[in-house]
């Protein structure tokens, strides 16, 4: 499909506090930062994973699914028609299979659904008890460029990171709900790792990357917030204060991908091959 790219993506990062399992609650606070981000003159709005559900859903993932055609999923493509919206959400297929997933909408219409791949099963994560796990990693059009989706552990895959770069994306979308966990004098251990991977994959990929993650409590655990944006170059556009529910609209310039790869031509170098090669001799077991 072929669009008349924006050069400049005004992008709302809405660092919320979902209330769990409360479909209805959650969906009215999106709706309304949705109707303030129109009034700001933005194009497109992200929410963090799971944003219309909360996190430690448990048995509550089968009351809160939803498909495109639940009638909360339709409101969201209403608004879609002034602003391109992402957001986090259980998703149930026909197969009567549960995703965490996130979903593209645009024009009045899902633009692209993407259902988190790697779901963590260790400390305190038991997502494959809960949810399917999804089978592909894609890169798709938008009016601001060839855009990704990555939830949250999907990032920390190298997998997911080749196959978009490989796939031309120029803009990486991650919704998250990463807690908080190991705090040092030197920082936080979750913020240093999230930001430290942020930059590494904006500089390296030479993309413009924008990171969601929520805030508040659920079951003693603390999310930390932290959004935040980088330009094609790795340079932190802006971030969102920690631990507080809050919302942070930037400025993403669609050309400094173009500079970016100017510079720092990694993309056109990369030998795909090598790859493909390795994998098609059996890992270099043989």
């Amino acid at each position: 499909m072929d669009f008349l790219i924006e050069e400049i993506m005004k992008v709302h990062l809405a660092q919320i506090k979902p209330i769990l399992g409360n479909l209805e609650k959650n969906a009215e606070n999106h709706f309304k930062i949705i109707e303030q981000a129109v009034e700001e003159g933005c194009d497109l709005v992200v929410f963090p994973e799971l944003s219309l559900t909360g996190y430690y859903l448990l048995d509550l993932v089968y009351d809160v699914a939803m498909d495109e055609t639940h009638p909360v999923y339709q409101k969201f493509l209403e608004y879609s028609n002034d602003i391109a919206i992402v957001f986090g959400f259980v998703y149930e297929s026909k197969e009567k299979l549960f995703y965490n997933a996130a979903s593209f909408v645009h024009r009045g219409k899902t633009v692209h659904l993407h259902k988190k791949v790697y779901l963590p099963d260790y400390t305190l994560f038991e997502e494959g008890r809960y949810f399917a796990s999804g089978n592909s990693i894609e890169a798709f059009d938008t009016e601001f460029g060839k855009c990704g989706i990555l939830v949250c552990e999907d990032v920390f895959h190298l997998s997911s990171l080749y196959i978009l770069s490989q796939s031309g994306a120029q803009n990486i979308i991650i919704p998250s709900n990463s807690p908080a966990r190991g705090n040092l004098e030197q920082g936080h251990d979750a913020s240093n790792t999230w930001q430290t991977s942020n930059r590494y994959i904006a500089s390296v990929l030479t993309v413009n990357l924008v990171f969601v993650n929520r805030v508040g409590v659920e079951d003693g655990v603390s999310f930390w917030g932290g959004s935040e944006a980088y330009d094609a170059k790795g340079r932190r556009l802006a971030a969102a204060e920690m631990f507080k529910e809050t919302g942070l609209t930037v400025d993403v310039d669609q050309d400094s991908v173009r500079r970016a790869r100017i510079e720092t031509p990694f993309l056109r170098d990369e030998k795909s091959f090598l790859v493909r090669d390795f994998l098609n001799d059996d890992g270099g077991r043989k």
